[in-house]
């Protein structure tokens, strides 16, 4: 069976911890059994290797998650990478094409599909497990997982079966009810109606059909140069609604979507993440802070207080939900990014009536990575190197740099800085236009910088 995770998300449900760069399933706010801070994909891909899953797994997701999830996974997992934003129908038919053609699977294969951040335990992935046999051994061309409901909740789809069970436990889809409300949710679980957790499976073959159908290549790489041409539609809406035979595999166990301020908060095993203070007065409050300076809560109750350079929150747990419709037309840049070789935080971005700019950064590299050998056409940069040890690249030169060591970058020059141990500078940007997009990237690797260089020495 090959697996294929689903990463997207628009970061606003868990603002101001999240952005468009850094969504719900990247923040670090999970205790592993070794009480070190984890995110809910590194939470996930450690459970997948648990159940020996991870060799056979995937993570599709937009060109703005790529770092974050390298930086996360230590580049262990193989990426599919939309060109665009588009929907989840867009996302698993491009996921089906690479193992189609890529990983080169028969078109009996089972392909299961599940969302990257489910909050679960190990049983469940066990469970995603008996869903290539469902497949197998049911006509269905579909096959979901539906979690037994705990309480009669508006926030989730539910899946209504067929009263008759196999002897393999799976049932027939009924009917889905999107979101109802509370009165009819407990009618439906009556009914014996199951959560929808997003996890379905299939034969390749019955997407890669759909594709032909509609005139699409099913090649990976022709699939890319194409992907405009896809609906830009939900898979649900595009597949699951028009699919007659679906069967779904009931789960009766823990299972939660992490997807809101109240229900995360729910699972942390601290109250407290980050520099301040919280009054023993303070009964179900939570403080997450991830700013140099102290935060100080006291005599407020059942209420999240998060703190990103993105901005501040002070929310009632139970009104937490709403944060995204006060949000949603926030349009700032996202003040902190992890990539594949550390993070960045943003410290200052001030424009001048005259056009220029100037964007100021703490930069920290993780020891043995590297930034890119790149260059710029519309800004000038000032490093000054604050902690750790680096190898410095410009112009084709090679130096050893340190605390205290500034760095002089002018428009046009060839750049690049090696962490030989973990490493962090001061970066101010000056220029008329400080955008991420200003950036050429030459060399990728160490080991092409190193041997570009050398070249030009002899």
């Amino acid at each position: 069976m090959e697996l294929v995770l689903l990463s997207g998300g628009s970061g606003k449900r868990l603002w101001p911890l999240s952005n468009d760069a850094r969504s719900k399933q990247f923040l670090k706010v999970l205790e592993n059994k070794n009480r070190v801070l984890e995110s809910m994909v590194q939470r996930v891909w450690g459970q997948l290797g648990n159940v020996g899953l991870e060799n056979s797994a995937v993570i599709a997701t937009s060109k703005s998650q790529v770092d974050m999830i390298q930086n996360q996974l230590n580049g262990q997992v193989g990426l599919i990478v939309e060109p665009s934003r588009r929907d989840t129908f867009p996302a698993i038919a491009l996921a089906a094409s690479y193992v189609y053609t890529v990983k080169e699977a028969n078109v009996d294969e089972v392909v299961a599909v599940l969302p990257v951040d489910p909050y679960v335990h190990d049983g469940f992935f066990e469970r995603v497990k008996d869903l290539e046999a469902v497949v197998h051994n049911s006509d269905a061309q579909l096959a979901l997982i539906g979690v037994q409901p705990t309480y009669p909740s508006s926030k989730y789809g539910y899946i209504v079966p067929t009263e008759e069970m196999s002897a393999a436990e799976y049932r027939q889809v009924s009917r889905f009810t999107e979101k109802p409300t509370e009165e009819k949710a407990q009618e439906l679980i009556e009914q014996g109606a199951l959560w929808n957790c997003g996890v379905f499976a299939f034969k390749l073959g019955y997407v890669i059909d759909i594709l032909e159908e509609k005139g699409l290549p099913t090649n990976y790489e022709e699939l890319l140069k194409q992907y405009d041409k896809l609906p830009k539609i939900s898979f649900d809406y595009e597949v699951v609604e028009k699919t007659e035979n679906i069967v779904v595999l009931p789960y009766d166990g823990y299972w939660k979507d992490l997807g809101t301020w109240n229900t995360l908060t729910e699972e942390m095993d601290t109250n407290q993440i980050g520099k301040g203070v919280i009054s023993e007065d303070s009964v179900n409050t939570h403080l997450i802070n991830e700013l140099d300076i102290p935060v100080t809560v006291l005599g407020m109750s059942n209420v999240v207080v998060a703190a990103s350079p993105d901005g501040i929150l002070v929310a009632d747990k139970d009104a937490s939900p709403r944060i995204k419709e006060l949000v949603g037309d926030f349009d700032n840049r996202p003040m902190y990014e992890e990539r594949r070789w550390g993070w960045y935080r943003v410290l200052d971005h001030t424009k001048f009536e005259e056009g220029n700019e100037v964007l100021t950064k703490r930069i920290g590299i993780k020891a043995g990575r590297n930034l890119s050998y790149q260059f710029h056409n519309q800004r000038s940069e000032v490093w000054t190197i604050v902690k750790g040890e680096g190898v410095f690249a410009l112009n084709g030169q090679l130096r050893v740099v340190r605390p205290g060591d500034v760095l002089q970058i002018q428009v046009g020059d060839h750049h690049a800085l090696k962490a030989v141990s973990d490493l962090e500078f001061i970066e101010v940007q000056s220029g008329t236009q400080l955008i991420e997009e200003d950036i050429v990237r030459v060399y990728m690797t160490w080991d092409e910088i190193e041997e570009y260089c050398y070249a030009l020495t002899k």
